[in-house]
């Protein structure tokens, strides 16, 4: 899966970051630069992406993670329900989690 700090097309500080299914991906040490500054984000064919504020891939909050399938999003796009109505999920993502939604053979 593929995660910008910018444009993704064309690409501005994009990471193409390996899915490991049902694993939780940090946005520390070499991927330290994407903490809370994620704005778009690829999710590959066959797959769906949760997109964590937290380390640790923690949802304690019902406003605190989004949920993308398969596409290219524009995370001011991605809308999450808060107590007040809703907000972007735009520089919000510290962690990710992947999992596998079709029949693929492999891991991308």
């Amino acid at each position: 899966m593929t995660a910008c700090s910018g444009s993704i097309n064309p690409p501005v500080g994009c990471v193409t970051i390996p899915i490991v299914s049902d694993s939780c991906f940090n946005f520390v040490g070499g991927a330290s630069g994407l903490d809370k500054e994620v704005s778009w984000v690829q999710v590959p064919a066959e797959y769906a992406c949760t997109y964590f504020q937290n380390f640790g891939c923690l949802a304690v909050e019902e406003d605190d993670h989004a949920t993308l399938t398969c596409g290219i999003w524009n995370m001011f796009d991605v809308l999450v329900p808060t107590a007040s109505g809703t907000q972007n999920f735009n520089d919000l993502t510290s962690s990710l989690s992947c999992v596998r939604s079709g029949s693929a053979a492999s891991d991308v």
